[in-house]
């Protein structure tokens, strides 16, 4: 593509690179200029324009991003891809779930030319219907084939969408002493809404091995979430315990993300089981809402997954945490 100014005799075709006003006249940056525009211009008294011309093996900017989105998204269900305008695609999920980026693909496409761009949200990031999670910029208004022919070998199938797997999830509560309030399964009802999962009405037992593994056992839902009245504070701690005795296992205790070191993973059976941390009981972002999304979702979720959350895992506490990670005064 050559870029630059040129007397208006040699501007046909090529593509306007400013808006430009003469009198009542207007023509927008990114026209390509044709006969009438070049008699306008020349009624105006413009001698001379700065364009864009496009090269034979050149690709247009729309065009361009067109087809960088379709290699990006490839057989991805569950996307919407804008139409192309001024060298810009957006993709936006067309129901719940959960967003697929692979990073290194997405660096990949950044790095063949600058002005071939592709923005995402983060990995995995929660979506709902019409939530943007990319957008593709041609920046220049046309960009080599060669280029953008790499481009799109080197982010092919990079973006992709999650849907939910599981649809119904089970609440059981132990009490301390005094009654539960409704604080924690609000909370869980509206993280669970987002992702399109019904939960069953929340079960309270006694902060107690046998009851709370008795309940686990008599649940049939596909989803089972646990949220003590006291704080789990090891694997062999109540909840853990009353899992086991249900017959399930303990995946991992404890995550590197903060708020919500304090979750456990398990599986009774076949079917997910979560020990919640406290901080559950706030809508704020948490660790909890990681683990739940990814597991709802059908994501693979194991102890390595849970370790390798740590770098991003540092969030924003919350206003009610009873002791707060940073003690300093003043």
């Amino acid at each position: 593509m050559r870029f630059g100014a040129v007397p208006l005799a040699e501007a046909e075709g090529a593509v306007l690179a400013h808006s430009l006003r003469a009198g009542e006249l207007r023509i927008g940056k990114g026209t390509r200029l044709g006969p009438a525009d070049i008699a306008a211009l020349r009624g105006a008294g413009v001698g001379e324009v700065t364009v864009a011309r496009l090269e034979l093996d050149d690709v247009d900017e729309n065009s361009a991003a067109a087809r960088l989105a379709r290699a990006l998204v490839g057989e991805g269900q569950g996307l919407k891809l804008t139409e192309a305008a001024t060298g810009r695609v957006n993709v936006h999920a067309s129901g719940p779930g959960l967003a697929r980026i692979d990073a290194g693909r997405i660096a990949a496409v950044n790095a063949v030319d600058p002005m071939v761009t592709v923005a995402t949200v983060p990995e995995w990031q929660r979506c709902t219907e019409g939530t943007m999670i990319a957008t593709i910029k041609i920046i220049s208004y046309a960009v080599p084939e060669e280029a953008l022919g790499k481009a799109c070998r080197a982010g092919q199938g990079a973006i992709g969408h999650v849907s939910p797997r599981l649809s119904t999830a089970a609440l059981i509560e132990t009490e301390t002493g005094r009654p539960a309030s409704d604080k924690g399964a609000r909370a869980t009802q509206e993280r669970l809404s987002r992702l399109g999962v019904a939960m069953s009405e929340p079960l309270r037992v006694p902060h107690e091995v046998a009851p709370l593994a008795d309940a686990l056992k008599d649940c049939s839902e596909d989803l089972l979430l646990i949220l003590t009245g006291s704080a789990t504070s090891d694997s062999h701690d109540t909840a853990p315990e009353a899992l086991r005795r249900a017959g399930g296992e303990v995946i991992r205790f404890g995550m590197p993300v903060d708020p919500g070191n304090l979750l456990f993973l398990g599986r009774l059976g076949a079917r997910p089981v979560i020990g919640l941390p406290g901080c559950a009981r706030s809508p704020a972002l948490n660790g909890a809402d990681w683990v739940l999304e990814r597991v709802i979702c059908g994501l693979p979720v194991g102890a390595e997954d849970i370790a390798a959350m740590g770098v991003g895992g540092l969030l924003k506490e919350i206003p009610s945490r009873p002791r707060p990670r940073d003690h300093r005064k003043g």
